[in-house]
């Protein structure tokens, strides 16, 4: 999830163009094909009726065609103020926060005993791999330089990075998590649980579209670039979605383990970025309520699906 701009960025400034070089070129080439690796191993997966595969990939590109719907406003309109950003930021960690616990903690638990674990054992497996998860966010926030919409730029390369870049790594860093978690649940054995769980992330995700684009216009870009830029951020997806499945796919014991980390990855985006940053302009009422609001929503289609 990603966040608006605050006055602390120069807002008169013009955005700094994406880095370019040598190096960054075959970054993007090696990119290319490791993404076309990638397709054609997912058109073997499906060809061969891998119904995981099926269905973790349009559950992603669900999700990436949900944070493409959420730029339309921008298009439409001028602006929208704070209090409605902040009430749709609480909105999206209620969706996430019960996705996390109804679709991927509580499966995680199930299967973590149906392979032989008993009550504490279960429990003690989930909770490491909530912690994995989380650690592997928190790990990578420190490590990857990259600019929080509010808190600006973070790491220790930071200063050689161009803005427009850090922002666009920010956005795949927050959406990465949901992804796979779209991914290791179509792995598992709860196909309606996984089909509720893309659902309420594709739900969550239409304003998270509008936010990251309101987020890039407001430091200078055109409506039409931000719009761009916010819906090729969304492509992450279906990659982090179908990587799940191959991961999960080389042993079934995997499971809990990826659907404990997913879900801690995702809890880590809750706490560490999303909340913050919708009580930090003083609307802390209006994103709680929206959290509130989210988070029934999704526990509501997570049981009627269900």
């Amino acid at each position: 999830m990603n966040k608006p701009a605050s006055s602390s960025i120069n807002r008169n400034a013009p955005p700094s163009p994406l880095p370019a070089g040598p190096g960054l070129r075959w970054l993007w080439i090696v990119t290319a094909l490791l993404l076309c690796v990638l397709c054609v191993h997912v058109y073997q997966a499906i060809s061969a009726g891998d119904a995981a595969m099926q269905g973790a990939l349009l559950g992603g590109l669900g999700a990436a065609g949900a944070t493409s719907l959420g730029t339309v406003p921008l298009l439409l309109s001028r602006s929208y103020s704070q209090r409605f950003t902040d009430t749709l930021l609480g909105f999206g960690a209620g969706v996430m926060l019960a996705a996390s616990s109804f679709s991927l903690i509580l499966p995680a638990l199930n299967v973590a005993s149906d392979q032989g674990s008993g009550p504490w054992g279960a429990g003690g497996l989930v909770g490491l791999g909530i912690l994995a998860g989380a650690g592997a966010l928190f790990l990578i926030d420190r490590l990857m330089p990259h600019e929080h919409f509010v808190k600006g730029v973070e790491g220790s390369r930071s200063r050689a990075m161009k803005r427009a870049w850090l922002f666009v790594m920010a956005i795949m860093l927050h959406n990465f998590p949901e992804g796979l978690a779209i991914g290791v649940a179509f792995a598992g054995p709860d196909s309606v649980g996984a089909r509720s769980l893309a659902a309420g992330i594709s739900i969550q995700d239409l304003p998270e579209g509008m936010v990251v684009a309101l987020a890039l216009h407001s430091v200078g870009y055109s409506k039409r670039l931000s719009a761009g830029i916010a819906i090729l951020s969304g492509l992450i997806e279906p990659v982090a979605a179908v990587l799940g499945v191959i991961v999960l796919g080389l042993s079934a014991a995997l499971l809990p383990w990826g659907l404990a980390a997913a879900a801690g990855a995702m809890l880590f985006v809750i706490s560490h970025e999303i909340i913050p940053e919708s009580h930090r302009q003083g609307h802390e009422a209006w994103a709680t309520g929206g959290l509130m609001v989210g988070f029934v929503l999704m526990m509501v289609l997570d049981t009627a699906l269900g």
